[in-house]
């Protein structure tokens, strides 16, 4: 049998001093997978273990069966590419922060066609970045991860800083990556109708642990 996506065992883990992950059991699977629970259950912290932007203190992590420990950072965060909760983008405009993570491998970006997928017109890829909207901007974050051509997109809460109407599209958005890319993500949100309308799963943490 395959290998799942990303496999966590025993995984103990603290954020800022406090442990937020307690012996973590979990499977995570192809598709969409949504991570629920309140402020504080190790959400966002899980998110980054799948990554290695944050490291366990004790248990393993694995992606498609191969501990991550074992695999190149940088290459591994092009593989799984976090999208974070608010954007962040470069200096520059929206053509040099979607093509500059290609550069680091000498390769080029289809900086138009990105775009599209993401949900932007190729005529914003010579804007500022810092004078587009907060749901332009993140739309360029979707793009600058989709230049990566990643095998799973991580969310930590891609629409909270959003109005009803540009979460809508952002949701729209991302269902129609993963519908015409087969790209799979995991995704952190508070919102339980946002998990019902992406994930073909949603898990629950509490305590550091998957609710039962």
């Amino acid at each position: 049998m395959a290998p799942g996506l990303f496999t966590l065992e025993q995984v103990t883990a603290s954020r800022g001093g406090q442990p937020v992950l307690d012996g973590l059991e979990l499977e995570i699977g192809e598709g969409v997978t949504a991570l629920l629970g309140p402020s504080g259950s190790g959400k966002s912290t899980l998110l980054r273990l799948l990554n290695r932007l944050a490291e366990p203190e004790r248990g393993s992590v694995r992606f498609r069966g191969e501990d991550v420990r074992s695999l190149d950072p940088h290459d591994l965060r092009r593989r799984a590419c976090l999208v974070p909760q608010l954007p962040a983008l470069l200096p520059g405009t929206v053509a040099h922060n979607v093509s500059y993570g290609p550069s680091l491998r000498a390769r080029d970006a289809d900086v138009a066609r990105c775009l599209e997928l993401a949900g932007l017109s190729a005529a914003y890829a010579d804007r500022e970045g810092e004078r587009l909207s907060v749901g332009e901007q993140q739309r360029v974050m979707l793009a600058r991860a989709l230049a990566l051509e990643p095998e799973v997109m991580l969310l930590d809460e891609p629409t909270s800083a959003l109005d009803e109407r540009t979460q809508a599209g952002v949701e729209a958005t991302l269902a129609r990556l993963v519908s015409e890319l087969g790209v799979s993500a995991v995704i952190v949100t508070h919102d339980r109708g946002q998990a019902q309308r992406l994930a073909r799963r949603t898990v629950r943490l509490s305590d550091g642990r998957v609710a039962a």
